[in-house]
């Protein structure tokens, strides 16, 4: 039992490669418009998703942005703060160190500090160690003022150096104040304190909304969560600040749900003050230029992308309809059925409508050329038979024995066969004389290129003219390598040609030709019949024939645009 060859791993590769085709043509043969879709899918989605990501990113860092603004913002509100406190705290030390303080002598006291505060928006407050507020330049001198209401006045009569009180409602001037305070021990060696008390709403101008980002609010919180002041109204000074998650020492970006809403949180604090300096936002509100970007993109890239979509159906349904009259002119133009050039909106369908209506002329043309060459063909068959009996009648007149009649008759058919090719080749163009000639003396060329040279302008022939001239040129070449200038090693054959408005010359010179008797004319054979009789007859050519010392020449005259004579076919 023979066994079944083993297949080559190039024939089963080779052969999934043909089911991958066949499934291919099978399974994802669809409409131009299915694949013009696709197309613009490929090239919409990733541009969408690029762009995505692009305005994600660009999104991103503007927040970045914005929120390194913020810091900056609310740092910049913490030093304007810090630098309030501290002139506060400075002008303390100056008053406690310049001798100004006489607690024996509390009404001078109270003219010089109300003197050197005037225009400060500041009031110099003392503070025994029992609580009782001694002097204030907030209120006349003399007026009963009662115990000071700071909760933090234990703290700063125990602190070493400068206090900053937090916000506290006082009773004296009847608003949300804070205080800044000096412990200093009296003559009496008891403890008081001076401090420097301010309106809290006078600190507004550090959380100026005009200072952040649009959406955004600022706040002053002392350590005990109390807004000393904000630029949203509804945080007011004294009130817990509404942020209850808010770490007590919180520095950076955090974000902070409170009471079911999102918060975006920029904080920071005051090591001077004990205070933090906050600014927040909605997360709604800083997400929504991030959402409108969005937005707009989406809504922009449905515009540009149904756009798009219409445009591809559009040139879908007009290069669908090309096709289909292109493939009704195909049908036609495989009937023999004359096309015309069609409109279309698309110039590569246009193109092609054009090309198919020029194929279409080409092959009205060269059938009727076939035609027309059929026709000839026969014709010319016919007098190629008649030449070629009378090559074989002269051919065996002229041969002595049957080895010279088979080599003479079988150069002339050659000869005569190479005429036919070229007529056949160009028979609607007509031969060129030249590559007649050419092609006529190259089977008898010597290796010498020069000796044989042609001259003459460009002259194209109707295939009868050269049918004959193609049958002059071999028996003028066999002559000159049998007898004339090409017998030798040195003789040369320049034939030229020209032509004037009725006539074409030619003329044959053979120059170095070893003749055994100068002058005497050469046995006439079938060339002579040939150059005598085919061209006087055929083409009513003048022939003039001299022989020189060292050749032949021929001279040819053949009048133009006269029809051959009906000898040609005899």
């Amino acid at each position: 039992m023979l066994k079944a060859p083993e297949k080559s791993e190039s024939e089963v590769s080779s052969g999934g490669l043909q089911a991958v085709a066949a499934f291919v043509r099978t399974y994802l043969r669809r409409p131009f418009s299915f694949y013009l879709l696709s197309l613009l899918l490929i090239a919409i989605i990733p541009s969408f998703i690029f762009s995505f990501v692009i305005v994600k990113r660009s999104v991103d860092a503007q927040e970045q942005v914005v929120t390194s603004l913020l810091r900056a913002s609310t740092g910049s509100v913490t030093r304007i703060v810090e630098r309030e406190v501290e002139g506060m705290m400075t002008t303390l030390r100056v008053l406690s160190t310049s001798g100004a303080v006489d607690l024996r002598d509390l009404r001078g006291f109270y003219h010089r500090a109300s003197s050197a505060l005037a225009g400060t928006h500041s009031n110099l407050i003392v503070v025994d160690s029992d609580h009782n507020l001694r002097m204030s330049t907030g209120v006349p001198f003399g007026t009963l003022l009662g115990r000071g209401s700071d909760p933090d006045l234990d703290l700063a009569l125990k602190s070493s150096g400068p206090l900053v009180s937090g916000a506290f409602f006082a009773n004296t001037s009847r608003s949300w104040v804070f205080n800044v305070y000096l412990p200093i021990n009296g003559p009496d060696g008891e403890r008081y304190l001076l401090g420097l008390t301010q309106d809290a709403a006078r600190m507004a101008k550090a959380v100026n909304r005009d200072t952040l980002s649009p959406g955004w609010n600022a706040a002053l919180v002392d350590g005990k969560g109390k807004v000393i002041a904000s630029s949203d109204p509804a945080a007011r000074p004294g009130e817990a600040f509404f942020l209850d998650k808010l770490p007590q020492i919180s520095i950076g970006v955090s974000d902070i749900n409170e009471h079911g809403v999102d918060y975006r949180v920029v904080s920071e604090f005051s090591v001077i003050t004990g205070w933090r300096i906050v600014a927040w936002a909605p997360r709604e509100v800083v997400d929504a230029p991030i959402l409108w970007s969005f937005l707009w993109l989406s809504l922009g890239g449905i515009i540009f992308a149904s756009i798009a979509v219409a445009g591809s159906l559009t040139i879908a349904r007009l290069l669908t309809q090309g096709v289909k009259l292109l493939a009704l002119d195909a049908r036609r133009l495989g009937a023999g059925e004359v096309i015309e050039p069609r409109r279309y909106v698309i110039t590569e369908v246009e193109a092609v409508s054009t090309a198919l209506a020029r194929a279409a002329a080409a092959r009205t043309k060269a059938e009727a050329e076939i035609r027309l060459l059929m026709r000839e063909v026969a014709h010319r068959s016919k007098n190629q038979l008649t030449v070629i009996q009378s090559m074989l009648a002269q051919s065996a007149a002229s041969s002595e024995d049957t080895a010279e009649f088979v080599d003479a008759f079988r150069k002339r058919l050659a000869g005569l066969a190479r005429s036919t090719d070229l007529m056949i080749a160009n028979a609607a163009m007509g031969v060129d004389f030249r590559e007649l000639a050419e092609d006529q003396l190259q089977p008898f060329a010597p290796d010498d290129p020069d000796r044989i040279v042609l001259a003459g302008p460009s002259l194209r022939l109707d295939t009868q003219m050269a049918q004959t001239l193609g049958m002059v040129l071999h028996e003028l070449a066999t002559n000159a390598i049998k007898h004339g200038a090409l017998a030798n090693a040195t003789g040369a054959v320049k034939l030229e040609w020209s032509v004037s408005p009725g006539t074409i010359t030619i003329r044959w010179r053979e120059s170095g030709a070893d003749l055994a008797e100068p002058g005497q004319a050469p046995r006439r054979g079938f060339g002579s019949v040939v150059i005598e009789r085919m061209l006087g007859i055929a083409l009513r050519a003048e022939l003039d024939r001299k022989m020189h010392a060292d050749g032949i020449e021929w001279h040819i005259r053949i009048p133009r645009g006269g029809e051959p004579r009906g000898g040609a076919d005899s």
